[in-house]
């Protein structure tokens, strides 16, 4: 639990130095100077005024950038997936690992890790292979965050009912992005073997993120929850191939339990 987080509060600090707060309202030029700006914002400015001007649409742009970002760390997302997977499938041994040492002195504990160490090393897991694609996936998705709020290129272009560079006046991009959100993160959940703690908190954060999402997004320009939509959208499909098989089973679950009722 302590390792769990110092890992979160380890990539919550790298994600706040990268997003370079006090950067967010300026615009990102070939002027702006940083590593940050220089080779993650600005390259990836130009390749949505440079996509946007050759479809002739900035949204039409956006979507399409979106997916090509998206397709580009699909194999993190894979090679993080299996791991999680890995990972659940020796927890059944985890625990009686952790029964059969369950004293808290010293030498039972170095015991348990021992025992740990060599059940990681039978079945080839590593438990931090599912965090390396998480930090190498932040720097690039709040790059794009980054890109598409400060190009001014995108606030002077509307798409469909909406400015790109104002909040949805109607308040569908947010409704949609938070609907989105939910079902991205309700078939992520599918399949995933937890304690009740854990349990519990992931129920939680299935609701509270999607009202996250619609809150930022409603005063957020549309442009990004045009990018929150399409990003969406692109992970519930990716994680139904990925998963195809929990949620098959999961189906036939709920469909076994239903009949018996």
């Amino acid at each position: 639990m302590k390792k769990r987080l110092l890992l979160i509060t380890g990539l919550v600090s790298m994600m706040l130095l990268l997003a370079g707060c006090t950067e967010v309202n300026k615009p990102i030029t070939s002027e702006s100077t940083g590593f940050w700006n220089e080779y993650i914002v600005y390259p990836l400015s130009m390749l949505i005024t440079s996509v946007s001007e050759f479809l002739g649409d900035y949204g039409l742009g956006i979507i399409v950038v979106t997916i090509l970002i998206r397709l580009a760390i699909l194999p993190l997302m894979i090679k993080q997936t299996k791991s999680s997977k890995a990972m659940q499938a020796i927890q059944p041994e985890m625990k009686e690992l952790r029964e059969k040492y369950s004293s808290k002195d010293a030498a039972t504990q170095q015991k348990l890790q021992q025992e740990t160490m060599a059940l990681f090393q039978k079945y080839g897991v590593n438990p931090l292979a599912g965090c390396l694609p998480l930090v190498v996936q932040m720097p690039i998705l709040i790059g794009f965050y980054h890109a598409i709020t400060r190009t001014r290129e995108i606030a002077n272009h509307n798409f469909l009912w909406f400015d790109l560079g104002d909040a949805d006046p109607y308040y569908i991009l947010p409704i949609v992005a938070g609907i989105t959100t939910f079902i991205q993160q309700k078939i992520t959940m599918v399949g995933m073997d937890t304690n009740p703690q854990m349990a519990a908190q992931m129920t939680m954060m299935l609701y509270i993120m999607p009202i996250m999402i619609v809150v930022f997004a409603i005063n957020f320009p549309a442009a990004l929850s045009l990018y929150w939509v399409v990003g969406n959208i692109f992970m519930i499909i990716q994680t139904y191939f990925i998963k195809a098989p929990d949620l098959k089973k999961a189906a036939a679950g709920n469909a076994g339990g239903a009949k018996k009722k």
